[in-house]
This record gives C-alpha cells, sequence and structure tokens, in this order.
C-alpha cells in the first residue's frame, strides 16, 4: 500500500524503549475502568491447544474513551523450557481506530510480562494492606520479576522469599532483583516458605488442565494477598476456599475456562477488578481479610500497554518502518 508505514518493534526494540512500570501500571488501571464501565470491546479469547497443557490464544480489544485496538496472538509451552526456549512468545499487532489499517508490529513478551505485573499491582492496590511489606514469588521467571517489580512500585517492600522447582533459577532470580530493587531477596526451597507469613503472594508457574497444586489451606496469613497468575495450578480448592475475598479480571473468561474443563473445584469469584477501580466494590474492608485475584491475562490490559510502546516509538525513533 503506497505511502502507508507499518512499523516493526522487535523484542530488543521493545526492550530499549525503557516503558516504567509505573506508567503501564496507570494505563493497565484506565483499561480495566474502560471495561468496568463498559466503553472497551473484548471477545473471549479463542484458542488452539497443538500439545498437552499449551496453548495458541487470540486476543483482541478496543479501548474506545483511549482510542486503540489491537490484537495479540500469544503461544504457551510449557514444552520449551526443557529445550531452552520462552514458555510464552507472541506479536502484537496495533490497529488505527480511524481506519482499521494497522499501525505497528512488535514482541509481545515484553508486553505481556509487564502488562501482567501491572494487572496485579492494580489488584493489590485495592486488595492487599497498604503497610505490605513482604512477598513470596512462586516461579522466578519474566513475570516474576515483572510482578515484583510492580508491587514494588505500590508497596513498602523489604523481604521477598523466591521459590522455584529450579533451584537456579530462584538463585538467578536473587540475585538479579535484590540489587536491582534495593530489597532482600531470599532463595527458599519449599512453596511453603514462600507464602506463609507473607503480605503478598505471587505464583505464575505453567498453566495445566490438570493441576497438582502444591498450596493448601492454612498456608496463607490473615490479611494476606495473593495473585494466582497459573489458574488454579498451585492452589488447592480448600486453599482457595478460605479466602474471604476473591476476585478475578473477568468473570466472562473464567466461565469459559470452567466451560472447558479448568477451575472444575474453584468457588465462583465475589468481584472483577473493573469492580474494584470504577468504585463498585469497596475492596478489602478488614486488615484480617485473606484476600486473592485470578487474574487470567486481558486484551485491554496489551493494548493500553502497546499503545504506550507505540507512542514512544515514535518519538524515539524506534523500531524498522515498513512499506505496507
Amino acid at each position: 500500500m503506497a505511502g502507508f508505514v507499518l512499523r516493526y518493534l522487535s523484542r530488543k526494540d521493545v526492550e530499549g524503549l525503557a516503558l516504567p512500570m509505573s506508567e503501564v501500571i496507570h494505563a493497565v488501571e484506565g483499561a480495566l475502568r474502560e471495561k468496568g464501565q463498559g466503553t472497551a470491546e473484548m471477545p473471549p479469547k479463542p484458542g488452539i491447544h497443538p500439545a498437552p497443557d499449551a496453548f495458541l490464544h487470540a486476543m483482541p480489544a478496543l479501548l474506545k474513551e483511549a482510542g486503540a485496538a489491537g490484537l495479540k496472538w500469544i503461544a504457551g509451552y510449557p514444552q520449551n523450557l526443557a529445550k531452552g526456549l520462552p514458555y510464552i512468545s507472541g506479536l502484537f499487532i496495533l490497529n488505527d481506530v480511524g481506519t482499521g489499517l494497522p499501525l505497528a508490529v512488535m514482541d509481545a513478551t515484553w508486553i505481556t510480562g509487564v502488562r501482567t505485573g501491572a494487572a496485579t499491582a492494580v489488584a493489590a492496590r485495592y486488595l492487599a494492606r497498604p503497610e505490605a511489606s513482604s512477598v513470596g514469588i512462586l516461579a522466578c521467571g519474566l513475570q516474576g520479576r515483572t510482578n515484583l517489580e510492580a508491587l514494588a512500585c505500590l508497596f513498602p517492600l523489604q523481604r521477598v522469599h523466591a521459590y522455584d522447582v529450579k533451584v537456579e533459577a530462584a538463585c538467578r532470580y536473587a540475585e538479579e532483583m535484590g540489587p536491582r530493587l534495593g530489597l532482600d531477596v531470599r532463595v527458599v526451597s519449599s512453596p511453603r516458605e514462600a507464602v506463609e507469613g507473607m503480605d503478598l503472594v505471587v505464583t505464575s508457574g505453567p498453566i495445566r488442565k490438570d493441576p497438582f497444586p502444591s498450596i493448601p489451606a492454612g498456608w496463607l496469613a490473615s490479611g494476606s494477598f495473593a495473585c494466582a497468575l497459573d489458574f488454579d495450578s498451585y492452589w488447592t480448592p480448600e486453599a482457595m476456599a478460605e479466602v474471604d475475598l476473591l476476585a478475578t479480571d473477568d468473570r466472562s473468561q473464567l466461565s469459559y475456562y470452567r466451560s472447558v474443563g479448568y477451575f472444575r473445584n474453584t468457588p465462583e469469584p465475589h468481584l472483577d477488578l473493573g469492580d474494584l477501580v470504577t468504585g463498585r466494590h469497596p475492596g478489602r474492608t478488614s486488615p484480617h481479610q485473606r484476600t486473592m485475584s485470578l487474574n487470567l491475562g486481558l486484551a485491554v490490559e496489551d493494548v493500553a500497554t502497546a499503545r504506550l510502546l507505540y507512542r514512544k516509538a515514535l518519538e524515539a525513533g524506534a523500531g524498522v518502518e515498513l512499506e505496507l
């Protein structure tokens, strides 16, 4: 198409823009507000499953107030870890709302990791105690990193317990994230040590249709907040049942996943994040409540983050211009 330019942003280009996490949190909260207000369009994400516990999902969304639209094509392959390949990979297409023409194609791996951390921080803003200072991280990959960074933007963190099934991964995590965020990051040898006594807990292991969860009832302390990014793969039904306030980022998506065999024994959430950011639900009402958010990952969050990246890329002249 003569005269029309598409901007391609590689993983290196995206990371090089150094988009501050605080800006992503603000954008993601705005996207969740639009969803809660009904000014966003986001159909349930269709997917295919070429291998056990692997998925390829199409995630489109429109933010009418922000004037942004796009689609993420994202893959999750737990089998890749044994091959030295990333668990999550994908591309994002950002479209012009007025014409429908594509503005940019960019790596979606960084977007997925960062917006996921930002969404956890938004949930924690309403569901965690504001003085929360300790975090348990279970799974020390990209999402373990971005979630800790996002929580550090909003809470006076001091102590982190890091657990991973691969001890070397947890050690690398501690060596990197401790100095980077100025935190005491301690490697622990069991899931229990990463949950008990922690103010905040984040689990981000592989998503499994038939999970073998390791967190029972009784480990999550009174007054703590947990965010499960791996569906119910880490948390037993009994552990979820003792949560006083259970949220999700999207009830309709959770219902869809339940209909195809996930979340078979998970309690029905009391609210979604859109209820919190629009003020329809007050969130935590007692310092003693156990709270949890089941964050499935929303396309509106991807669109909001990609819009920020595109604007910054234009300012910096980043990426490669391709004629459509």
